[in-house]
């Protein structure tokens, strides 16, 4: 067996998503020593498949989960000042009209029925209107504006709408990239000194003295490391983490729950997101996405075995399409469809009786009967920062590391700038870089930010970066994006470290996964 440049490591977590990914940067930052090892590609599962926002969760309210509606509301604004380039302010128009309903059995429709019991159910207007009032200063703002009301009739946001909407809300959340940012995290942990290992499972793990000793494999290879402490962040697999690798019993337990979504062709031409709420009581979101696609999702489903793929059932489309379709002029069917996407949601099993009610809050158990072992239950993408925090709050004191955090104001690569300078960044980037188009440049942009330059080099023409494979995408984004952000396949670049998929052919797919083979 091979030993690990950093042998015992002080810390060594188990999952490339974003929790995981988010803890090593912590940890690292923090002094320590710190091995990760994800078996397939940073943020293939859960952590790529997300609606892609950093947000309160408007909808939890409902359940009275004011503590997590909170940490996420006062984090947004956080996050976006330390990523700004994969993260961007975005308004939600909200449509109202009187088939709005709660969802049944949530603490706030039972309190309902028992004191308004003529509302029958139903959200009425000045309900919502209070409920933004909340949402616009539980957490507090400083860059995010505030709620207001818009006439659907005269506002655009009303044009792809159908004519019995009138009236809407519009409130601030944010959208985020959400691969990239695990890829960001991943990045400035190893800036710090850890060791990322993708496609690399462990096989076994186990307390010996006051050492882990962990079996790795990868492909063929196989060797062992040693850790002071064990983080098991393996999201869906969390469970299985335990009972098959480190062979113990937990009282914890997870609810997996499958999230789906559809992408379109664009069906607006504004900016902002729609907000659209069902006669069911749930909710949906009809989002910007990529430049030219509307994203809309997602469902709630239990998902019976993490090791099953994701993905959407025929049932999920249609609620999908029938929802949409009770407020877009344009009726869209499967036709209409040109990718759909589905991640399983590792919900720490709060006894819930539906899928849609599970908690999204975050559980950490700390078992320190030997060397430690933490593991980390549910949570969502917008608190994963302050879940690293927590979960380092409870590590650093065992290793001997600083327990005050250091993330908060902290950014991530190509993030070193302030919000208020990305428009006139871009600008900046189309000057130093005429030949790029300005969606090209927004494209470019938007992945790595202030290091959109170290990608271009001193590129005079779009020949200068190399072969075009389509769709913006060149050699000398390839070899940035094998050589610095752990990418090793064609699916890694075309679905995850960007969504160039959605514009490339077969062939040129094909292309770039030979290309990628070729350098070995």
């Amino acid at each position: 067996m091979t030993m690990s440049r950093q042998d015992p490591y002080d810390l060594f977590i188990i999952g490339g998503g974003i929790n995981g990914c988010g803890i090593a940067r912590d940890a690292a930052g923090r002094g320590l020593s710190v091995g990760l090892a994800e078996m397939g590609d940073l943020a293939q599962a859960t952590s790529s498949s997300s609606t892609k926002l950093f947000h309160g969760g408007l909808r939890y309210l409902e359940y009275f989960e004011l503590n997590l509606v909170r940490a996420a509301l006062s984090e947004r604004e956080v996050l976006l000042r330390a990523m700004p380039h994969i993260s961007w302010p975005m308004r939600f128009v909200l449509p109202l009209h009187r088939d709005m309903r709660f969802e049944s059995d949530t603490p706030a429709s039972r309190l309902l029925t028992l004191f308004m019991p003529w509302l029958k159910g139903r959200r009425p207007d000045w309900m919502i209107r209070l409920g933004l009032f909340f949402y616009d200063h539980l957490g507090g703002r400083d860059i995010l504006p505030g709620t207001r009301a818009l006439n659907l009739k005269t506002d655009p946001a009303g044009a792809p709408l159908q004519d019995r909407f009138a009236k809407a809300y519009e409130y601030s959340d944010c959208w985020v990239d959400d691969a990239r940012l695990v890829v960001l995290n991943a990045r400035d942990a190893a800036a710090r000194g850890a060791d990322v290992m993708t496609r690399t499972k462990v096989a076994a793990a186990r307390r010996d003295g006051e050492l882990w000793r962990i079996t790795l494999q990868d492909g063929e290879v196989t060797r062992e490391v040693t850790a002071r402490a064990l983080v098991n962040a393996a999201g869906p697999w969390v469970s299985e983490v335990l009972a098959d690798v480190i062979h113990l019993d937990s009282p914890a337990a997870i609810r997996l729950v499958r999230g789906s979504h559809i992408v379109t062709r664009r069906l607006f031409d504004h900016d902002k997101c729609y907000f659209f709420q069902g006669g069911d009581g749930r909710i949906i979101f009809a989002i910007p996405y990529e430049q030219d696609f509307t994203l809309i999702g997602t469902t709630d489903a239990d998902h019976a075995d993490p090791d099953t793929p994701a993905r959407i059932s025929d049932g999920e489309t249609d609620y999908l399409l029938d929802f949409a379709n009770g407020y877009f002029n344009t009726q869209l069917g499967r036709d209409d469809i040109v990718w759909t996407y589905s991640g399983v949601r590792p919900l720490f099993d709060d006894g819930a009786g539906k899928a849609q009610s599970a908690t999204r809050d975050y559980v950490l158990k700390l078992d320190r009967d030997g060397a430690p072992l933490l593991s980390v239950f549910g949570g969502k993408i917008t608190t994963y920062r302050r879940l690293a925090e927590k979960a380092l709050e409870k590590l650093a004191p065992l290793l001997g590391a600083p327990v005050q955090g250091w993330t908060a104001g902290v950014a991530l690569p190509g993030g070193d700038m302030p919000v208020e300078e990305v428009s006139a960044r871009k600008a900046a980037l189309r000057d130093r870089y005429p030949f790029l188009t300005e969606k090209w440049a927004e494209r470019l942009f938007r992945a790595y930010g202030t290091e959109v330059e170290q990608v271009l080099g001193d590129a005079e023409t779009a020949a200068d970066l190399g072969r075009d494979f389509g769709g913006g995408l060149s050699e000398a984004e390839l070899r940035w994006l094998l050589s610095r952000e752990f990418a090793r396949t064609a699916e890694d670049v075309l679905w995850r470290r960007s969504k160039l998929g959605l514009r490339l052919s077969a062939d040129q797919a094909a292309d770039v996964a030979e290309w990628i083979e070729a350098q070995g």
